[in-house]
């Protein structure tokens, strides 16, 4: 993992938004848009548009947090847990 990656990890990271779908994916993996939309609402959070949860997913996967499948035309999301493992061996277990 270069240091490049290890940035787009942190970065998505910070987000409160991004770590709750991260969440919400590690309970209930492979899920669509739609169905993280109804998940949000459903948990009471702060309402946000499609679009934002749409752009907070694509930061989750351009830090290759997350696989992207695809159901007949529906972009299902599941947590890739590998990368976030080797950032924490690079990174966060030197400093602990």
């Amino acid at each position: 993992m270069d240091a490049e990656q290890l940035d787009r990890i942190f970065k998505a990271l910070a987000d409160p938004t991004r770590r709750r779908i991260i969440d919400r994916l590690r309970e209930q993996p492979a899920q669509s848009l739609f169905q993280i939309c109804a998940g949000s609402v459903a948990e009471g959070e702060k309402a946000l548009s499609r679009q934002a949860i749409s752009q907070h997913l694509d930061m989750l996967e351009k830090a290759e947090l997350l696989q992207v499948s695809w159901s007949a035309q529906t972009k299902i999301h599941s947590l890739d847990l590998k990368p976030l493992r080797e950032a924490a061996d690079i990174w966060l277990n030197k400093h602990l």
